[in-house]
């Protein structure tokens, strides 16, 4: 009896495919403001839930919050968020106060949602220019987007920049990064298994054997390869 393939499970929410959500810490959004708020970095820890390291600063009131930590922010630093505040890396403003040239990161995708963009590691966005009413953006793979001026964003670049440029050097590591994300590895591919187990499989050689693009509607058992593809092939 073969067994469930990839899609199936995860569909079914086995906890193979359950991400541990119970180990992250936040879901971090920016610091709420109506008059500039001033917050002071007590601690730089990890995440499990993210790559990038998130600070954790004590606000005025006396509540703590995490928030995405930039490049050069440190134990004791101020953060400050507001209509008018500073050009450091990790405060926080609108788009239509920051001067352009200037590197963002977390840009909210519409004003009050916390941020959305640019929150990888390493990452950040550039000021392109402005208008009466939206901002232009740079993204990070260097398209250009327009946003509300009133969306707000912190001032600088994700920490952990470099990440990547360190080798996983054993399959270990990569079990336990891909783990704490919800994703099942090693992947194994579809023609190598047995045709019991898999679409693709069986075969006197590795081959798939049919056509490897699917409908949207394919069954969870069928629904492998390329699916709802606009087109296939090398781009000419």
């Amino acid at each position: 009896m073969g067994k469930r393939i990839i899609s199936q499970n995860r569909g079914k929410g086995t906890p193979t495919y359950r991400a541990p959500s119970h180990k992250y810490k936040a879901d971090l959004r920016h610091l709420s403001f109506t008059e500039a708020v001033k917050a002071k970095v007590i601690d730089i820890e990890h995440d499990p839930a993210r790559n990038a390291p998130i600070a954790r600063v004590l606000l005025p009131d006396g509540s703590k919050k995490y928030i995405i930590a930039t490049e050069g922010m440190g134990t004791g630093d101020i953060v400050e968020a507001g209509d008018d505040v500073t050009l450091k890396p990790g405060n926080i403003t609108y788009l239509k106060n920051i001067p352009e040239g200037t590197p963002v990161c977390n840009i909210e995708s519409m004003p009050g949602d916390g941020g959305k963009f640019v929150r990888a590691s390493g990452t950040f966005a550039l000021i392109v220019s402005h208008e009466e009413n939206r901002s232009l953006v740079q993204m990070p793979s260097g398209v250009l987007k327009w946003f509300n001026p009133m969306c707000r964003a912190m001032i600088g670049v994700v920490a952990g920049g470099g990440r990547t440029d360190k080798p996983f050097v054993k399959a270990g590591k990569k079990f336990y990064r891909y783990r704490s994300k919800a994703t099942k590895w090693p992947r194994v591919r579809g023609v190598a298994m047995n045709a019991v187990d898999h679409p693709f499989g069986g075969g006197k050689h590795q081959h798939t054997g049919k056509p490897k693009t699917v409908s949207r509607n394919a069954p969870p058992g069928r629904k492998v390869g390329s699916i709802a593809a606009r087109r296939t092939g090398a781009k000419r």
